[in-house]
């Protein structure tokens, strides 16, 4: 999930040739599922219409106090909305306002009252953006909480080229984003997780595997992004799918690969949360054509698969690593147990015996046990529980 989700972004909009980028920075804000409003100033409608932002935002355009219908367009209200401005393109003259401290307009207004922060993309000629008066306003800006998005360069309006332009819309996406996330507590971050079932196979129809959806490593793995983290997913066969610029999916069957990707990674994570249901055994022979039904009875010889889980606390250097116990009977022991002889920092239960705990449901029931500690959670759905036990590992990590 984007950074920008859910996000409510102010795009002011200042009358510039470069204004006519503002619907695509409109479109690709949208696209990253934030919620968006527009001001534009007078002269910004020379350029680019309100028909169209208003269109592509799915949010009526603002540029004057009132409305068509002597309405007050509440510049309070709109800066209170905003948890985040960003002035594209920022003219010369609208800079020199922002620094001098006069309103004149509805964006400038709304600027004055805004709490949230503020981005701010210039954009003009080559000359005037290496003029010392234009380039104080800037350095003023950038020491007072703004976040001034450099010009790029290339050809200008005039014919010269040079820096001036604005930046793309896409780097302008991709800036606010990296620093939002900068933000975040798991930021530079990188977790393994691994999720889902894995499957032995018999023969080339039949397997030994389990009942797990993998829904709670996946929801594991949402959170983590959320929090700013490099996801690597390692999933056994499962019908959840999940994309993100931050998230490696491997996809993988039986836990020989499951064993040989978690491995592999191990050594570059910060923390890794072994959430998959992983085969204990696997048959030792493998037929090549699919065994026929006959009046004898059929043995299979199993013999043990790789213990992943023990096999990355025996190789832990640096990092929390997180284990996942579902027990029937005599469960905190058997968890504990678990805990010491797997080198865990962590370990999370599941108990068969509760209520809304188990496969394949969307809920899950947990208790979160350190070495030290031994915390009991209500039944929850799984991304809250998600969300539980990420909350849990960085108060771990804090405490360190």
């Amino acid at each position: 999930m984007s950074v920008l989700k859910g996000k409510h972004i102010l795009l002011g909009v200042t009358g510039g040739i470069a204004a006519y980028k503002a619907a695509f920075l409109v479109r690709l804000f949208v696209k990253q599922e934030a919620q968006v409003k527009v001001i534009m100033t007078k002269d910004a409608e020379e350029f680019v219409t309100p028909l169209t932002l208003s269109t592509l935002s799915k949010n009526p355009v603002v540029s004057s106090f009132t409305d068509t219908e002597k309405n007050w367009n509440n510049h309070v209200e709109l800066a209170e909305w905003a948890d985040l401005l960003v002035i594209a393109p920022a003219t010369a003259n609208t800079i020199a306002k922002m620094v001098q401290g006069k309103s004149d307009n509805l964006l400038l207004t709304t600027y004055f009252s805004a709490t949230c922060p503020v981005y701010v993309a210039p954009a003009m000629d080559l000359d005037m953006y290496q003029h010392d008066s234009i380039q104080k306003n800037i350095t003023h800006l950038s020491k007072n909480k703004h976040f001034v998005i450099d010009p790029e360069s290339g050809e200008l309006a005039s014919g010269l080229v040079g820096k001036g332009r604005m930046a793309e819309p896409q780097n302008i996406v991709s800036y606010i984003k990296n620093q939002l996330s900068g933000e975040l507590p798991l930021n530079h971050k990188t977790v393994l997780i691994t999720a889902g079932p894995t499957y032995e196979a018999i023969d080339p129809v039949r397997f030994i595997g389990n009942h797990s959806s993998g829904k709670m490593g996946f929801a594991l793995a949402k959170v983590a992004l959320d929090l700013g983290a490099k996801v690597i997913l390692v999933s056994g066969p499962t019908a959840l799918d999940m994309s993100h610029e931050n998230l490696d999916l491997i996809r993988v069957v039986s836990a020989e690969q499951m064993f040989k990707q978690a491995t592999e990674v191990f050594s570059k994570v910060d923390i890794a949360i072994a959430a998959a249901a992983v085969s204990d055994y696997r048959p030792k022979h493998q037929f090549d054509q699919k065994i026929k039904k006959s009046e004898d009875g059929l043995t299979l010889e199993l013999v043990k698969n790789p213990d992943i889980l023990k096999t990355l606390g025996q190789h832990k250097t640096h990092q929390f690593l997180v284990g996942f116990a579902l027990e029937t009977n005599n469960e905190v022991q058997n968890a504990r147990l678990k805990f010491d002889q797997k080198n865990l920092d962590m370990i999370v239960l599941n108990s068969l015996q509760d209520k809304g705990a188990g496969f394949k449901k969307d809920t899950n029931k947990i208790s979160i046990i350190t070495k030290t500690d031994l915390k009991r959670f209500d039944t929850k759905a799984k991304d809250l529980v998600a969300f539980d036990i990420f909350q849990f590992i960085l108060q771990q990590l804090n405490a360190q």
